[in-house]
């Protein structure tokens, strides 16, 4: 299949560095390092949950909302913020 991709010059030119010192053609070094780099991202390995140490037992203020760091600021910045 034909496609026109934009390269950066310097990164185009060390491709074809590449394609000539390895007696390949530059589409082929080019593939070769889309799979490559497409290949990692799907062999990432799963994430372990990690469980977080926490003091007192209440859970979250009422009102806190940890998706809005603003309202986070707020709150802390109130005379009455725990430490």
């Amino acid at each position: 299949m034909r496609t026109t991709v934009r390269l950066d010059e310097e990164l185009l030119r060390e491709a074809k560095q590449v394609a000539a010192s390895s007696g390949r053609s530059l589409t082929a070094v080019i593939e070769e390092a889309l799979r490559e780099s497409l290949g990692r991202r799907k062999i990432r390995p799963a994430r372990r949950r990690i469980k977080l140490p926490t003091s007192g037992g209440g859970g979250l203020r009422p009102g806190v909302d940890l998706n809005d760091s603003a309202s986070l600021w707020v709150l802390l910045d109130r005379p009455d913020a725990p430490l």
